[in-house]
């Protein structure tokens, strides 16, 4: 490899631009999951949502979306709020997270989230970063979505950009889907 090459890549790394696809970037099974504490909307009420607090009660699905009210992220939102029965039924809690406002937030839990489950604001992107879940360089959090088990480890990860494989993907990998 060239030096101009080496150099290339390496500005592109910082960048957050490097060529890798983002199933390589995401954190892997068996890693500690980063513990968080986030304002999340559900139901149009807002209440702090803290991972450690939410894995005394069982695994979560913590699901990352880029925008609140897109195309994508509606569908997947609307599938969650029609699975959480499911996930329920295995003592899974949901949240999804997003650098909206929490403003923003509390109409996509009410309206998009039908009220099932919470969506919190990471505005500052920092769990989104913990979680390796930013879209490149851009202020927001691409498409993938994590299952924490009870021990605080990742014990799966789906990361797709196609909304529509989330909740399947995830349902089977909790044990309550086909």
């Amino acid at each position: 490899m060239t030096p101009f090459v080496r150099t290339t890549l390496v500005s592109l790394s910082v960048l957050g631009i490097a060529s890798a696809t983002p199933s390589l970037a995401a954190l892997k099974v068996g890693d500690k999951a980063p513990d968080f504490k986030v304002a999340a909307a559900t139901d149009g009420q807002v209440a702090d949502f803290s991972l450690k607090t939410a894995l005394k009660n069982g695994p979560v699905v913590v699901y990352f979306y880029p925008k609140a009210f897109t195309g994508g992220c509606s569908l997947e939102a609307r599938q969650f709020s029609q699975a959480i029965p499911q996930f329920q039924s295995k003592h899974v809690t949901v949240i999804g997270l997003s650098a909206d406002g929490i403003d923003v937030l509390k109409d996509f839990s009410k309206k998009d989230c039908a009220g099932k489950f919470p969506v919190g604001s990471d505005s500052n992107i920092a769990v989104t970063k913990a979680y390796d879940a930013q879209m490149g360089i851009m202020n927001m959090s691409s498409r993938i979505s994590y299952v924490v088990s009870k021990d605080g480890r990742i014990a799966f990860v789906h990361d797709s950009g196609d909304a529509s494989t989330h909740v399947p993907a995830l349902l089977k990998a909790v044990g309550a889907g086909k």
